[in-house]
């Protein structure tokens, strides 16, 4: 089956360009547009894509509102990707804090573009790790968020699980951690769902945010 992408973005162009890159793919098919993140819900019940990739700023609601509504209102929410013009914004970084499952520049070569939907859809690695950790390092608290230490304190993970954590926030994936742990993939799997369970957390990403705002991961 075909990776559904839903597109919203103000600048038509924009959609444009992201739509003839994508279905270009034989396994992605866009199943629709949309200017404002005020339309993605009916949308996204509408059209029921894998993944939206959404502009951060618009006018009316904006990447990071039309995320939290999204996740808030809809059973079953695809994965996100923010698409954003600037790497190092802090609208970026609240966008991950929301829910949003990464983030893609609008300079990006079409090839970068076509592997972020797919990385995103396939949810077993983070897309761009290191940009990831550069917004947690200017944005994320420094370690000293009360609230991710206190979830990291409830979830009492097992030493091995803190160890796939730590190689989650590294961008490293199932297949990589268990080469790296010399363990399964299988097994992988089944640390990193506990992972998240124990942290209560949508994604990998949303796992790592955490795990650098706790100053459970250092971030620099």
């Amino acid at each position: 089956m075909p990776v559904r992408v839903l597109l919203v973005d103000d600048e038509p162009l924009v959609r444009a360009g992201l739509r003839a890159v994508l279905e270009a793919q034989p396994d992605i098919e866009v199943v629709g547009e949309a200017a404002d993140g005020a339309a993605v819900i009916p949308l996204v019940r509408q059209t029921r894509p894998d993944v939206v990739a959404m502009d951060v700023r618009m006018p009316l609601l904006d990447g990071i509102e039309a995320t939290r509504a999204l996740l808030r209102t809809v059973a079953d929410p695809p994965k996100i990707l923010v698409v954003t013009t600037f790497e190092n914004d802090e609208y970026v970084y609240e966008a991950l804090r929301a829910g949003a499952d990464g983030f893609l520049l609008k300079r990006a070569r079409p090839a970068e573009i076509v592997h972020a939907v797919r990385l995103i859809a396939e949810g077993e690695s983070l897309l761009f790790p290191a940009s990831v950790r550069q917004l947690a390092a200017e944005y994320g608290d420094g370690g000293g968020n009360r609230a991710a230490r206190a979830t990291l304190e409830r979830a009492r993970l097992t030493e091995r699980e803190g160890e796939v954590l730590r190689l989650m926030a590294r961008g490293l994936s199932n297949a990589e951690i268990a080469a790296r742990l010399v363990v399964g993939t299988e097994t992988v799997k089944s640390h990193v769902s506990a992972v998240l369970a124990k942290l209560g957390a949508r994604d990998r990403t949303q796992a790592v945010i955490t795990a650098y705002e706790s100053g459970f991961v250092a971030p620099g």
